[in-house]
């Protein structure tokens, strides 16, 4: 009895981990430190400049849920043990798309907006479908369409209307219900309410007189949050979440096990489309307008976002709590260089940096988790 005790206590599978080792394999850890850290510089260095003012935080939220939209796409997907480098690119497209259906051929905002969602998500399927079938990396697939995607977002409009930029899709889309639910806004008479209280600012000339300086919560932040959450349940809450920890994890084992990794792939793929059109659709609605370069670079940040995140490059590990964080940290650096008077370029030079130190940490947390040297 006793000797099968000692080795019940010895035995790894039952052995206590420390708060500390625990904290260190959580895949948020580097989110939440860089969210403080990043926090902390811009409170000490721009604090007086309108950072933190309501107008200002409005500012950054909506840059930070850009990043948010396409980074949880981008985490399940990187989760499962793939990549979608075309996913900037689809942004353009769909929004192209949108501006071609409404503009040129003369559909109403609502039908161009659900026929580019099933073009987009089609396309993702077919990104996964080429990807489980041949057995070539998602890398060298995305690729590809990456190519094949920004050529056709520059083709379309310059064969229609001679011009690569399409206006006029704010005057079509006034009334439509679908958009506005991509463009319009939320929580109006809330803000109207702590404008008149005196706890944010209100216009005190021009036409807008009395009104709050932040007249309501865009579309594009509640669908960022929106997403976030159902990437978030999905993957902790639900068997098919699940499945793509398995998928990305060890995929032969998987299908071992009865799991349908190829499925998996594929719809991940399809919600990384469907997120990267929720993006352009919003975009779209934004500034009521479609251009053939929107969207350039949009797939690095996403998947540096999700390393930053805690995702391992290799799959089978990450959060889309960390992605979030990893987003907010993006949005809050690139309007906060401005307010802090710092040159906007240096964005880049972080992002660069961000993305090594990321892999570093990812790369010790997974010699922390696997036991390798």
């Amino acid at each position: 009895m006793t000797g099968g005790t000692k080795a019940g206590a010895s035995d790894e599978r039952i052995k206590e981990q420390s708060f500390v080792r625990k904290a260190l394999i959580r895949p948020e850890l580097g989110g939440i430190v860089g969210a403080i850290a990043v926090f902390t510089f811009f409170l000490l260095t721009a604090f007086d400049s309108g950072m933190f003012s309501a107008p200002g935080v409005m500012n950054w939220s909506m840059v930070s849920a850009q990043f948010m939209i396409i980074a949880v796409g981008a985490c399940l997907l990187m989760i499962a043990g793939e990549f979608d480098l075309s996913v900037g690119s689809m942004i353009g497209f769909a929004g192209m798309m949108i501006a071609i259906f409404t503009i040129t051929l003369g559909w109403p905002v609502w039908m161009a907006i659900v026929v580019t969602f099933a073009m987009c998500i089609a396309i993702g399927a077919v990104n996964g479908w080429i990807v489980v079938r041949t057995g070539l990396p998602s890398f060298i697939v995305t690729l590809a369409f990456l190519f094949i995607l920004r050529g056709f977002t520059i083709f379309f409009p310059q064969l229609l209307e001679r011009k690569t930029i399409i206006g006029g899709i704010s005057d079509a889309a006034e009334g439509d219900w679908l958009a506005a639910i991509f463009g319009g806004k939320i929580g109006g008479s809330f803000f109207q309410m702590l404008g008149d209280a005196g706890i944010i600012g209100v216009f005190e000339r021009g036409n807008r007189i009395g009104e709050p300086v932040v007249d309501g919560i865009p579309m594009l932040v509640v669908w960022a949050l929106a997403l976030v959450v159902f990437g978030h349940i999905l993957l902790t809450r639900t068997r098919f979440g699940n499945w793509i920890f398995a998928s990305g994890g060890d995929a032969e084992a998987a299908r071992n096990s009865g799991v349908p990794v190829n499925k998996v792939k594929v719809l991940m793929f399809m919600f990384t489309a469907f997120c990267a059109t929720v993006f352009a659709t919003c975009q779209v609605m934004e500034f009521g307008s479609a251009g053939a370069d929107r969207g350039l670079l949009k797939e690095f940040e996403a998947i540096i976002a999700v390393v930053i995140g805690g995702a391992l490059l290799t799959g089978g590990y990450g959060s889309v709590i960390g992605a979030a964080l990893g987003a907010l940290i993006f949005g809050v650096v690139q309007q906060g260089l401005f307010f802090a008077g710092v040159e906007s370029s240096l964005f880049r030079v972080f992002l660069g940096a961000i993305l090594l130190g990321a892999v570093v940490l990812n790369t010790y947390i997974r010699r922390l988790i696997t036991g390798e040297r």
